[in-house]
């Protein structure tokens, strides 16, 4: 039972750190798209002439952002361990049913 309850709590606070990295992620990505928008329109550096670099950046940014979003609140939401367990014991019982398959074969034919 005690390990149980650790078990359920070690998860919980894994999922806790990976939302707050997640929402710390969010707040570097709008500061910083803010940032480039403000290097690039506002202080007129133009690192490549004639590009909007800055909104590429962010684009690429929000990209990479989707990705983490994704993993943290749909990928790891829903293929956990209680996913894992049943996944692991599923291709026990599938292994069990084929050895015994193989064992009634075996006992129907013995050699003579």
């Amino acid at each position: 039972m005690e390990n149980n309850q650790h078990e359920l709590y070690e998860y919980a606070r894994r999922r806790m750190k990976q939302k707050k990295r997640l929402y710390f992620h969010f707040i570097l990505f709008f500061v910083g798209s803010i940032f480039f928008l403000i290097i690039h329109r506002v202080l007129d550096l133009d690192f490549y002439p004639g590009s909007n670099w800055d909104l590429w950046a962010i684009i690429i940014w929000a990209f990479i952002f989707v990705l983490h979003f994704i993993r943290v609140f749909i990928t790891d939401s829903f293929m956990n361990k209680n996913w894992e367990r049943s996944q692991i014991d599923k291709l026990v019982a599938k292994q069990e049913r084929k050895i015994q398959q193989m064992q009634s074969k075996i006992d129907n034919n013995p050699q003579s």
